[in-house]
């Protein structure tokens, strides 16, 4: 009866054996592509025979060490033959325990339950149903989803004359747990941030907005990856075309893997070719629910701590989480701050090299005669000068960020002695040039995004080559370049430079400057055009 069985569904699914003999007289491709269907149908329908099942199961996984199978009889007299299949270390081991084994092996044994009456199509109902005391349950039918369910954490349960599974959600596997997120600090707010596990980081956002029409869809990106990429948005509060088209965008990815979410961000960018990001990213919880609060998207990668937002304005990289938790007055001297640091670490090296270089008689005759002083042992040009210490502190950057936390003091002493007093004692570098160099380092630590400021970093360069080859005029017209690039940027059809290009002036409220927040009612007006209001708050009155 089982040879027969087997047979019968080797018959429906395609015998290997019999496409390898056909394909001997085939050519490569042909060979190939029918190898390929040959496998596509042979993974396609579970078999109703339990053991060919588990056979099937272990030799498709290569019998590997941590896929455990083991089958076992149920039911009073034990007319029930079950088998469980799972990955060890994937797995909640005391749910499997307690919740599967214990209560098929024991329970239904010792219950007034007559199972030898039932068909096994009613039995496996009764199963699913009755006996099996744990959520996150779903039927499976064919080899493809069982797999994806065992390989994620799932325990999948199959029973003998059942063409049909039912996969377990027992999914439970070490993480580093909730911890203070290493970028984007902040002095005033929430610690927690973001891990590598999908739903810790739902639950982070849920448990800040507990909205029912905060919707959580997820999919597996990634043809043997099978990643778990979930979209989270309010309904009503988000643009249904901006969630339509993210849809459409994630629906085309047709990739091997993708195991960070730096994957699916290059994936659905607007522009390519370009310094500036238009996603934003954070490991922080709340930026995330604020954003997701203003009509925004979050995808949420499993694997990484890193949340992606759509759409991302330029202006959203120079905010800070932290803007919102002080009075307002504070948070728009720290924005203004950061717009001066924004211009200091992208042009000061080059209006050195262009002033220095070209425009002597910019500068006062006194800080000319100091100036040409310190260059007077330095055998370099202006230019050589900035581009030796740019890239020596790049390196020295690069360096710091790779090399292990334990010998991390030993980088702050190397950089000290290269980008410091004794290069300019023998004679590599002015002092003022390291002046320049350092002030530039500070400024481009200054923004709550990294993604902005490795933008600027690239595009310093081109600016002092710029500055050394036209002078002032060449920064201006980088200057005028750069715009006119932001001005053509689209964040999932969102103006880049939006509120300001367009400008739009009740955006201005939250924009450069911040007004408090019994102010700011309406919501951005491109980022959510279903629902703008966010409540009537008026301006606190004290009694006389």
């Amino acid at each position: 009866m089982k040879n027969k069985k087997q047979q019968e569904y080797l018959n429906q699914s395609g015998n290997p054996n019999s496409s390898k003999s056909k394909n001997q007289n085939q050519n490569p491709v042909q060979a190939q592509n029918q190898s390929k269907d040959s496998k596509k149908h042979q993974t396609k329908l579970i078999s109703s025979d339990l053991q060919f099942n588990l056979d099937h199961i272990k030799k498709t996984l290569g019998n590997s060490s941590d896929i455990v199978t083991r089958d076992f009889q149920a039911g009073k007299n034990g007319q029930i033959k079950l088998g469980i299949v799972y990955t060890d270390g994937l797995t909640d081991s005391i749910s499997i325990q307690d919740l599967i084994l214990d209560t098929l092996m024991v329970e239904i044994r010792n219950s007034d339950l007559d199972v030898a009456v039932l068909n096994p199509s009613d039995c496996f109902e009764m199963i699913k149903s009755h006996t099996l005391p744990i959520g996150g349950i779903e039927e499976i039918t064919d080899y493809q989803k069982l797999f994806n369910h065992v390989l994620s954490g799932d325990t999948m349960l199959l029973m003998d004359g059942s063409p049909k599974g039912i996969a377990l959600g027992s999914r439970d596997w070490v993480d580093r747990g909730v911890q203070e997120p290493s970028s984007q600090t902040v002095v005033r707010g929430p610690k927690d941030g973001f891990t590598e596990t999908l739903r810790t980081n739902t639950a982070l956002i849920r448990r800040r907005i507990k909205d029912p029409n905060l919707w959580l869809e997820t999919k597996q990106i990634g043809e043997r990856t099978q990643t778990d990429v979930a979209i989270m948005y309010l309904k009503g509060v988000a643009n249904d075309k901006t969630v339509s088209e993210l849809q459409s965008r994630l629906n085309r990815i047709n990739i091997d893997a993708i195991l960070e979410s730096g994957y699916i961000e290059e994936l659905i960018q607007d522009e390519v070719y370009t310094p500036f990001p238009t996603v934003y990213n954070t490991e922080r919880p709340d930026a995330v629910a604020a954003a997701i609060l203003e009509g925004r998207i979050a995808i949420l990668v499993d694997g990484t701590p890193f949340v992606l937002i759509v759409p991302a304005l330029m202006v959203h990289f120079f905010q800070s989480s932290e803007d919102y938790y002080q009075r307002a007055d504070i948070a728009t001297l720290i924005r203004v701050l950061r717009y001066l640091s924004f211009f200091l670490a992208l042009l000061t090296p080059s209006l050195y090299v262009a002033v220095s270089t070209f425009h002597q008689e910019m500068l006062p005759t006194p800080l000319l005669i100091s100036l040409a002083s310190q260059r007077e042992g330095v055998p370099f040009p202006a230019f050589v000068e900035a581009m030796i210490m740019e890239v020596v502190f790049e390196i020295l950057r690069e360096a710091g960020v790779r090399m292990p936390r334990a010998i991390g003091s030993s980088i702050s002493i190397v950089g000290a002695l290269v980008i410091g007093q004794a290069a300019v004692e023998a004679g590599f570098v002015s002092a003022t040039m390291v002046i320049i160099v350092s002030l530039t380092a500070i400024c481009s630590f200054v923004f709550p995004a990294n993604s902005m400021a490795m933008a600027f970093r690239m595009l310093r360069f081109l600016f002092m080559i710029l500055a050394a080859t036209f002078g002032l005029y060449g920064i201006i017209l980088g200057l005028i370049v750069m715009v006119l690039h932001l001005n053509s940027l689209r964040s999932f059809g969102l103006p880049y430079l939006a509120p300001n290009a367009p400008f739009i002036l009740q955006d201005q409220k939250d924009n450069i400057i911040r007004l408090p927040h019994w102010s700011l009612l309406k919501r951005p007006r491109l980022i959510s055009k279903n629902d703008t209001d966010r409540g009537d708050v008026s301006s606190p009155k004290p009694p006389r």
